[in-house]
């Protein structure tokens, strides 16, 4: 990722909603947007280009959603950015990957101080490179007293792997006597989850066209409406991003119940 990124707080324009959100109730805008940020390379590939330029052009786009995301108020941006099951792509990507992680972290920390944006990176992060993970502390630990969005990035993320990790510790808990079997609940579980102290994502936007969650967030996502668009992410615009917003905003939330008898 390069300086020019210009990444900017989550203050609405005080002119209000931009012209592709006309109509959408300010109240309707979701607090917490999730991305699958699929298809990279196949665009890549589909250009004649290597993958990795898919990854370069990715990221000019993870710096467009953040922006217009911070533009319309949205608190909260979650991006999968690494699975842990990409450590079976091939050796010279994943390396690409680490190279790219690096750059952001060197680059952009300056952009993220000025720019009042709260970093978060969740996912094992002690099989990352340690000069990788050394990085992502420094750069976290800079941003924590921010107030604006906040950007999240899952990196060598798993959902599988962070309710097991949340599981262990809460056994470990009740081990030693710190938790009761009887204390635990819905809550207690989601503060044992790499996401602990955050919203659950209220739209989940998937790129490429796939069908699948993914193993991504499988726990927050249970209330999580769904968007999925046929562009892979490097084409990805803020038009999407606005489209996903207005379909979201037409849909009723009813978190299992019924529908109100006005509505019927």
């Amino acid at each position: 990722m390069t300086r020019s990124s210009k990444l900017i707080q989550p203050t609405p324009d005080p002119a209000g909603l931009p012209e592709g959100l006309d109509g959408v109730p300010p109240d309707s805008i979701p607090r917490h947007i999730a991305m699958i940020m699929d298809g990279n390379g196949r665009w890549a590939q589909r250009q004649g280009k290597l993958r990795v330029e898919g990854h370069l052009r990715g990221a000019e786009t993870v710096r467009k959603m953040t922006d217009a995301c911070a533009r319309i108020g949205v608190r909260q941006l979650t991006l999968f950015c690494l699975s842990s099951e990409n450590w079976k792509r091939p050796a010279e990507e994943l390396d690409f990957l680490m190279q790219l992680l690096r750059q952001y972290l060197s680059q952009e920390q300056g952009e993220l101080v000025r720019n009042n944006i709260r970093l978060s990176v969740i996912g094992r992060l002690e099989e990352l490179p340690d000069d990788v993970r050394t990085g992502i502390e420094q750069t976290v630990a800079s941003c924590e007293s921010h107030t604006g969005i906040r950007l999240c990035l899952a990196i060598n993320y798993g959902s599988r792997r962070e309710i097991i990790d949340a599981a262990r510790e809460i056994a470990r808990k009740v081990q030693i006597g710190e938790l009761s079997i009887g204390g635990i609940d819905e809550q207690v579980f989601s503060d044992h989850l790499y996401t602990a102290g955050m919203p659950d994502p209220d739209l989940l936007i998937r790129t490429a066209g796939e069908m699948r969650i993914s193993n991504y967030l499988l726990w927050q996502i249970s209330y999580s409406e769904l968007w999925v668009t046929e562009k892979m992410w490097p084409e990805m615009g803020v038009d999407d991003l606005y489209q996903a917003i207005r379909d979201y905003s037409r849909r009723e939330r009813r978190y299992g119940g019924l529908k109100t008898p006005e509505n019927c």
